[in-house]
């Protein structure tokens, strides 16, 4: 069987002993280059089907437990009430918005966040949104795709064209290529018209939280 050029591993399965002991009597047996090739390849290729299903399996586990997750976080979270809305948008002011100066500012590149934000500004804090302007920060290598991205923001926001900005274009070259270029928006910039009152009462509210019943005065307690 070993001269045939079958492998240990194969004749100590078809033989139903140890491949220690095939070793051993197979030692004195010498394969041809030919055979060596041809199990290497088989041996390569059973290497890369274990690799394939493992994968396999893998990306199956992963998917199961992301669906699990979605549908634990989707219970957990329900119906969302203004006062929810009002405390995520505050979360998300105090880390994406200008905390300095006298006009409401909020950047970042998820357009999910941006869209939640001026909804909060519309819906909550009753913003004319006509009053929003919006400014595309975005590397010059997407400066072909900008009409493009622009109508995808006004889209999605419902902000006139003339509502935005001339785009800020980063100079500073990428240092590789990105596997979503067709795919990138660029960061938005957020801005309301004459939002001195709006800025104030988001400060406003970031203090109210500091001081609120919570985590964050026992960790004052504690002068961290």
């Amino acid at each position: 069987m070993r001269q045939e050029g079958r492998s240990i591993k194969d004749i100590a399965r078809s033989l139903k002993v140890s491949r220690s002991s095939v070793s051993v009597w197979c030692r004195d047996i010498i394969l041809s280059e030919e055979q060596i090739v041809k199990l290497q390849g088989e041996g390569l290729l059973k290497n890369m089907h274990g690799r394939l299903k493992g994968a396999r399996i893998n990306k199956e586990k992963k998917e199961k437990n992301i669906k699990s997750a979605e549908k634990e976080a989707e219970a957990l979270i329900g119906d969302l009430s203004r006062r929810d809305v009002l405390m995520l948008v505050v979360g998300l002011f105090w880390g994406e918005g200008s905390k300095t100066g006298s006009r409401f500012i909020f950047v970042n590149s998820d357009p999910r966040m941006v869209l939640m934000v001026r909804n909060f500004l519309i819906g909550i804090l009753g913003v004319d949104k006509d009053d929003i302007r919006a400014t595309i920060q975005i590397n010059q290598v997407h400066e072909s795709r900008i009409l493009e991205i622009t109508e995808f923001w006004a889209d999605l926001l419902s902000i006139k064209p003339e509502h935005f900005n001339k785009p800020y274009f980063i100079k500073v070259k990428p240092k590789k290529e990105y596997s979503n270029y067709d795919t990138y928006k660029g960061i938005l910039r957020l801005r309301v018209l004459r939002s001195s009152t709006i800025q104030y009462k988001m400060l406003g509210l970031i203090k109210s939280v500091c001081r609120g019943k919570g985590i964050l005065p026992r960790l004052h307690s504690k002068k961290i």
